[in-house]
């Protein structure tokens, strides 16, 4: 069977439409260099988000509120909420905003802080876990994250194509608490075009 030619050209021409505000995060984005996921993988959050019915959400690393507006969408038939964790004042500053402009304020929770001094004082049980600090707080988040979800719940890593990673990525596929699965791709308009994602249920 004959593969299509030039799969990157052709998959880049699938890539999910945006409304006018992810749009003009993503022009902010490539102009001041803030990495984001980009709309494959903020459509997969969002697609994750629905198909699991998630009504509680975690995540680690708001940035410019890119990723969370996927995931409010994504919870909000379900009357969900989304926790996010953002060290930088300012960006958290930004994230509320755009998380406004997108009308999902209510949905959001932006809290400023580093994410695994947050996570301590975290309850849980949440439903979702999407994951996208510095590389090396990977590992020692994991622990946090197996606690903070639910039975069942789902753990979602950006990144994991990096370097720093590689300790997280050895320890939750060695790990008989989870059942995971890590995705080379490439990933159009994510930063990088060509990374890792780790896609973890939690069984145990």
């Amino acid at each position: 069977m004959a593969m299509i030619s030039d799969p990157a050209q052709y998959f880049r021409s699938l890539i999910p439409p945006r409304d006018e505000v992810l749009l003009e995060l993503e022009s902010e984005a490539r102009a001041e260099g803030i990495p984001i996921v980009g709309p494959v993988v903020g459509e997969l959050l969002y697609i994750l988000a629905r198909a699991i019915q998630a009504k509680a959400i975690l995540e680690l690393g708001a940035a410019t509120g890119y990723s969370a507006i996927y995931l409010a969408r994504g919870c909000q038939p379900q009357h969900g909420q989304v926790i996010s964790l953002e060290r930088d004042e300012g960006m958290a500053a930004r994230a509320r905003t755009n998380i406004a402009k997108a009308g999902l304020a209510d949905l959001v929770k932006v809290r400023v802080g580093e994410a695994l001094e947050l996570m301590k004082k975290l309850a849980g049980p949440f439903d979702l876990i999407f994951m996208d600090i510095d590389k090396e707080e990977y590992l020692p988040a994991l622990a946090h994250c197996h606690r903070l979800l639910k039975p069942g719940g789902l753990l979602i890593a950006d990144n994991v194509g990096f370097a720093a990673a590689d300790p997280f990525n050895q320890a939750i596929f060695a790990d008989p608490c989870w059942r995971m699965v890590s995705l080379f791709c490439l990933l159009p308009a994510h930063s990088p075009e060509q990374d890792g994602l780790s896609i973890a249920l939690k069984v145990a």
